[in-house]
């Protein structure tokens, strides 16, 4: 039996132009070399995405993978070295859907030592217990694969994707920053909105339109509070507090007039844009409405992780054998302790993108870029638990953010940390974990 399984997901190697390029080769390829060195009995587990195939637009069915060999040749040599040592199996995810519905695939990957199942999960056994993985898309309403296996059957993210994403990498290069190629890093998809417009703002505006816009959108809040007063006095209801505005204003002289007058224009400004809210509000609440009905936008009723914890209780529930519940799919590691079980996310090897309001006024909010390299090892321990160690792959983050974005935002906070080891003992009675979903027949 195999001693101890290696996992990794999202890769999201290849695509159009931009979105070929992989920050991360030099890391990737010296996790492959130290697995290819080690004497470990051990099997890597890439639990989808690991291609970016519905990136690629123009070229179409194989010639996708010839074009990431011609493209990475240095990686496919490193695993054809690795999976001569110890076994590379491979699931598919969305993003490389094509891996499932069409079989030349498998006699491709197997050219580099790559063992691709067509399925949607597999098992392994660790001890006396089983370890199941998928990727996760079949849980998630917008990229499930409603007939697995049929080349046509693709999700609305398929189409998001090639219309959205693939165009951002063929475009990314025209930015003055290059940003458009880090779309896939924007998770949840419903945050590329507030990611573009603060990418426009803070990169691709004009400077001199910038810094004119910065003192109104600097006093924003304080204009509020302006416009409250002075509808309080011209309505007669309450002329106290434009009394008092106006005096304290005139302690400070010129400076005291020229921040009445970015107040007085301050109010002009907001209430044109109270008048021209309106009709947007009810055609965006009907677009949204439109595209709920299409299955393409959902309601954000709830923490997405949520729907995989669900999933891995009802199948700790049917099969007690059940110890590791690992998928990848939303670029969120976590290990998360359930009932005496664990379930996994293997995140991403992706650049990712941490949100972070801004700390005055209405300034858009700063998208921070970082690393969170990681790959999961599951074990047996030898008082018949079950070990999952989280390791992370050390990678600097990018210095990418400008002087104003880190003037008007506060320092991002690190996630919470992820354990480097948690050791589980389930109970229950074991079951036969299928033995034709480990190739190499241990």
């Amino acid at each position: 039996m195999t001693d101890s399984y290696y996992l990794i997901s999202d890769l999201h190697i290849g695509g159009d132009e931009q979105l070929g390029r992989v920050d991360f080769l030099d890391e990737l390829l010296s996790f492959l070399r130290t697995l290819e060195a080690s004497d470990e009995d051990a099997e890597l587990i890439i639990n989808g995405d690991a291609f970016g195939l519905w990136e690629f637009t123009d070229v179409d069915g194989l010639d996708k993978f010839d074009a990431l060999v011609d493209r990475y040749p240095e990686l496919f040599e490193q695993f054809e070295a690795t999976g001569d040592r110890i076994p590379i199996t491979l699931i598919p995810g969305n993003h490389d859907y094509e891996l499932a519905a069409y079989p030349e695939y498998v006699d491709r990957l197997a050219e580099f030592n790559v063992t691709l199942r067509q399925e949607v999960s597999l098992t392994r056994n660790v001890g006396d217990h089983v370890l199941y993985v998928e990727h996760g898309m079949q849980r998630d309403p917008n990229n499930r694969i409603p007939d697995f296996g049929n080349p046509y059957a693709n999700p609305p993210g398929y189409f998001v994707n090639r219309q959205l994403t693939s165009r951002a990498g063929r475009l990314s290069e025209r930015g003055k920053f290059n940003w458009l190629k880090d779309i896939q890093a924007v998770t949840p998809m419903t945050q590329i909105p507030a990611w573009m417009l603060s990418n426009y703002f803070y990169r691709e505006m004009s400077p001199w339109l910038r810094y004119v816009s910065a003192p109104f959108l600097l006093l924003f809040n304080v204009g509020f509070l302006y416009v409250l007063a002075f509808a309080l006095d011209a309505t007669g209801l309450w002329s106290l507090p434009m009394d008092l505005i106006e005096r304290f204003l005139g302690l400070f002289g010129p400076v005291g007039l020229l921040v009445d007058v970015l107040l007085t224009a301050n109010l002009a400004v907001t209430l044109l844009l109270i008048l021209v809210a309106i009709p947007l509000f009810v055609f965006a609440r009907d677009v949204r409405k439109t595209l709920r009905r299409f299955g393409i936008d959902q309601p954000d009723e709830r923490d997405s992780a949520d729907t995989y914890l669900e999933g891995a209780r009802a199948l700790f529930a049917s099969d007690p054998a059940v110890a590791v519940f690992v998928y990848g799919h939303t670029h969120r590691p976590a290990v998360t302790e359930i009932d005496g079980r664990v379930v996994v996310n293997t995140g991403t090897w992706l650049k990712r993108l941490r949100r972070v309001e801004s700390a005055f006024g209405v300034f858009p909010p700063v998208f921070y870029s970082w690393y969170q390299l990681n790959y999961v090892r599951v074990s047996a321990t030898e008082d018949g638990g079950v070990a999952v160690d989280y390791e992370l792959v050390a990678k600097q983050a990018p210095d990418e953010e400008t002087w104003f974005q880190r003037l008007v935002t506060p320092a991002p906070k690190r996630d919470d940390a992820i354990p480097p080891r948690t050791v589980v003992r389930p109970t229950g009675e074991p079951s036969e974990a299928d033995a034709e979903s480990d190739p190499s027949g241990r």
